[in-house]
């Protein structure tokens, strides 16, 4: 550990204590423990959004990781990331240089950086008010599954969701997706070229309807703004369009996943995931297995 970050104390907190998270509360098998450094604070957490992806990032990534997150932190968001290598230190790193807010969640101990090229990096999060959050003991060294138990603490921490910045099809960037979509979290995925390997996950992740596809910060801004705008998700019908009225109707009958309602209203699988995105953040449809059904009775 470098002697410049023994001024921020280790801390942690409990399952249940008024310091815990209550986002994090909520998902399945939360940690019961977490040690960290910084200020955990509610604050910190009323608006937080993960940004995951390649350790192979391109500079096409990194122009994405910009982009969305200097627009973020003007919205007054906090980045959350898993502190690896490529997209998840770009989005650290452009958080901070945005004058923003960010939280690491590490594989290791908080005594154990993990990768030590990132010794600086660490510093700078919690001498700019982030927080470097683990669940692991202190001096504990990562490990291959510590990453990936790691993940689902990233989206739980995330209550405006994930997004998914190049990743290949067996990245671990995957596993935080799935996490988010069991812990009822929007997902979002930047399309990349259909020649690289590193877009080939984010890539299925659209293709499969299991992300909503974004191009610009706005796209996920405006899926979040009654969320932004409430402490409670209202189950409201208005203001919602044909299509969304459309799978309402087949929802009522049946529990359906977006692939059938895709083939069903003969409409594209984009499209269908973003009303089905939308519909969930009204309150008016709830997802479980892949499947949706109607929250109304």
């Amino acid at each position: 550990m470098p002697s410049n970050n023994s001024d921020f104390k280790i801390k942690k907190t409990t399952l249940g204590s008024k310091k815990y998270p209550k986002c994090l509360a909520k998902i399945n098998n939360p940690p019961k423990l977490i040690y960290y450094r910084g200020e955990l604070t509610d604050k910190l957490l009323a608006r937080s959004i993960a940004i995951v992806g390649s350790r192979r990032m391109t500079r096409y990534g990194q122009s994405v990781v910009e982009k969305f997150v200097s627009a973020f932190i003007r919205s007054g968001l906090t980045i959350v990331s898993g502190f690896m290598y490529g997209v998840d230190t770009a989005a650290h790193e452009a958080a901070i240089a945005n004058g923003g807010k960010t939280i690491a969640v590490l594989g290791s101990g908080l005594n154990q950086i993990y990768p030590p090229e990132n010794d600086k990096l660490y510093t700078e999060i919690l001498q700019h008010e982030g927080v470097i959050l683990s669940e692991l003991s202190s001096e504990e060294n990562a490990k291959l599954w510590t990453f990936a138990k790691r993940n689902r603490i990233v989206s739980g921490l995330s209550n405006m969701g994930v997004l998914v910045v190049e990743a290949g099809e067996k990245s671990g960037s995957l596993l935080t997706a799935r996490y988010a979509i069991l812990q009822k979290r929007p997902v979002f995925s930047v399309p990349g070229s259909i020649m690289s390997s590193v877009s080939s996950g984010t890539n299925m992740l659209i293709k499969s309807g299991k992300a909503i596809m974004v191009t610009s910060p706005e796209d996920i801004l405006k899926t979040n703004k009654e969320f932004l705008n409430s402490k409670e998700i209202p189950k409201d019908r208005k203001n919602i369009n044909l299509l969304s009225h459309k799978i309402l109707k087949e929802l009522k009958r049946e529990e359906l996943s977006p692939d059938e309602l895709s083939m069903l209203l003969d409409e594209d699988i984009i499209a269908i995931s973003t009303e089905l995105t939308t519909l969930s953040l009204k309150g008016l449809i709830t997802e479980s297995g892949g499947k949706y059904y109607s929250s109304e009775s």
